[in-house]
C-alpha cells in the first residue's frame, strides 16, 4: 500500500501533465481524447493476452518488469519535453508504450490482490486498495499544478518516472512464502477462448462486466471533461483542472472508506450505486461555478469508487483461482480498453456541443448501465439443468498422479458445463 501510495500519486501527476501538455500544444480537445484512446486500444486488442499471461506466470515478476517499463517511458516523456524537443507524434508514440505495458500489468496486478488476502478479505483489500489510488488522487494533481506553475511538465513526467522506485522496491521487499500463490495454467490451445466461455456462463461475471463496459466508454473520461470543463466552460488553469481530479479522489476516498465495510457485494448493490453514480454525474455537470462544481465532485467520486469496488470484487469472488487473471482482463478491458472508443466521442462532445454534455453523457451511461442490472436482477431464474459431459472429459485413469493433473486441467469446464443458475 505504501509503495501504491506513491507510484500512483505520481500517476496522477502525469495523469495531469499529458492532458495539459495535449491541450497547451494543440488546443483541441478531438487530440486529447486521440492520446488517451492511444494510451487505451492496446489494452482493448491486448487485454485478454494479459490476463492468460497472469494466469500462466508470476504475478509479482509480472509486475516488476510491467513498472519499471512504465518508469523508462515516463522519464523519456519528461526528457524529450525538458529539452523542447516533444512533437505530438511522440506523444502517441510513448501513450503506445504506455498502453502495451498496462494491458499486461493490469491484470496481474488487479489479480494479486487475491494472493495476498484470504478469500474473506478480498471484498475489504478491494475497496482498501481503492483508497490508496484515490488517495493518490488527491496528492498527485494537487503537486501536479505546483510542478506544473513552478517548474513546467517536463519536470512532472521525470518526478513520476522516480515514484515507481517506491512500489517496485515494496514489491521486492515482499516476504514471498505468506503469499496464497495460485496455480498457474499450463499452456495450451484455445485458452483465450475458454475465458469468454466461463464469463459468458455466469451472469455473475457476465452482468458486472457489461455494466462496466457502458460506464467505463462514456462516464470515466474526466482526464476528458474535466480539462475541458475548466478551461471551456469557466475559463480557468490547469490548478482549477486539477482541483477537479482532487475534490473527486477526496470523495472517492471517502467511498473507498464506506465500501471497505461492505460484508458482500451483489449485483442489485452494483445497479444502485450505478444509478446513483448516474445522478450525481448529472448534477455535477449543470453546476454554476467551479466551486460549486467541486463541491459536487466529492458524492460523485465517492459513488465511482463504490461502483468500482463492487464490481472488481464481484468478479474476483465469483472467479475460478485459475480463470482469475482472464476474467480481470475483460475487466481492465472493459474499465480502461473501453476509453479508445469513448474518449474520442467524450472529446467530440466536448469540443462541439460544449464541455457540461461531454460530463452528461457520461451520467446517461450510468444510470443505462445501473437500470441493465437491476432488469438482470428481477428476471426469474431459470431452473437447473443437466448437461452431458462429453466422453473424452471422463475418460478413466488408473494412476493416480494422472487423474490429479487431469482433475486440475479440466476443474475449470467442468464448473462451467455444472451450471446451477442461482445456487452457484
Amino acid at each position: 500500500m505504501a509503495g501504491q501510495l506513491v507510484s500512483v500519486s505520481g500517476t496522477w501527476m502525469q495523469t495531469v501533465g499529458l492532458s495539459w501538455l495535449v491541450l497547451k500544444m494543440t488546443g483541441s480537445g478531438v487530440a486529447l481524447g486521440a492520446v488517451l484512446a492511444a494510451q487505451f486500444v492496446p489494452v482493448l486488442l491486448l487485454g485478454p493476452l494479459g490476463g492468460l499471461v497472469a494466469d500462466q506466470l508470476n504475478k509479482r515478476r509480472i509486475i516488476i518488469a510491467t513498472q519499471s517499463s512504465l518508469a523508462v517511458a515516463s522519464l523519456l516523456l519528461g526528457v524529450l519535453t525538458e529539452l523542447g524537443a516533444i512533437q505530438m507524434w511522440m506523444v502517441y508514440a510513448i501513450s503506445v508504450w504506455l498502453g502495451i505495458t498496462n494491458a499486461i500489468d493490469n491484470p496481474s496486478r488487479q489479480s494479486f490482490v487475491s494472493e495476498m488476502v484470504e478469500n474473506r478479505d478480498v471484498a475489504n483489500a478491494v475497496s482498501l486498495n481503492a483508497v490508496v489510488m484515490n488517495s493518490a488522487r488527491i496528492i498527485g494533481p494537487g503537486i501536479a499544478g505546483v510542478i506544473i506553475y513552478a517548474l513546467g511538465t517536463g519536470s512532472l513526467f521525470i518526478a513520476n518516472a522516480a515514484s515507481f522506485i517506491a512500489v517496485i522496491g515494496a514489491l521486492l521487499a515482499m516476504r514471498v512464502g505468506e503469499l496464497n500463490v495460485s496455480e498457474r495454467v499450463i499452456r495450451s490451445k484455445g485458452q483465450l477462448v475458454e475465458g469468454f466461455k466461463y464469463v459468458k456462463s455466469s451472469k455473475y461475471l457476465k452482468v458486472p462486466l457489461v455494466m462496466m463496459v457502458l460506464v467505463g466508454t462514456m462516464a470515466f473520461e474526466f482526464q476528458v471533461s474535466f480539462p475541458l470543463f475548466a478551461s471551456s466552460t469557466f475559463h480557468q488553469g490547469a490548478g482549477t483542472y486539477a482541483a477537479f481530479m482532487a475534490f473527486m479522489g477526496v470523495g472517492a476516498v471517502m467511498g473507498g472508506l464506506f465500501g471497505a465495510t461492505f460484508p458482500r457485494t451483489s449485483i442489485t448493490s452494483l445497479a444502485v450505486t450505478s444509478l446513483g453514480f448516474g445522478a450525481l454525474i448529472l448534477i455535477a455537470a449543470f453546476m454554476p461555478s467551479p466551486v460549486w462544481a467541486m463541491v459536487a465532485m466529492v458524492p460523485m467520486g465517492a459513488a465511482s469508487i463504490i461502483f468500482i469496488s463492487i464490481a472488481n470484487s464481484t468478479l474476483q469472488l465469483n472467479s475460478d483461482p485459475m480463470m482469475r487473471g482472464r476474467v480481470m482482463s475483460l475487466f481492465t478491458v472493459a474499465f480502461l480498453g473501453s476509453t479508445p472508443v469513448g474518449a474520442p466521442i467524450v472529446g467530440f462532445v466536448g469540443q462541439h456541443f460544449g464541455a457540461r454534455y461531454s460530463i452528461v453523457i457520461g451520467g446517461i451511461a450510468a444510470i443505462v448501465a445501473g437500470a441493465y442490472g437491476l432488469m438482470h436482477v428481477m428476471k426469474k431464474s431459470p431452473r437447473a439443468s443437466i448437461v452431458t459431459l462429453r466422453a473424452a472429459d471422463m475418460e478413466l485413469v488408473s494412476d493416480s498422479g494422472e487423474a490429479i493433473g487431469m482433475f486440475s486441467q479440466y476443474k475449470t469446464r467442468f464448473k462451467t458445463l455444472l451450471q446451477f443458475k442461482e445456487a452457484g
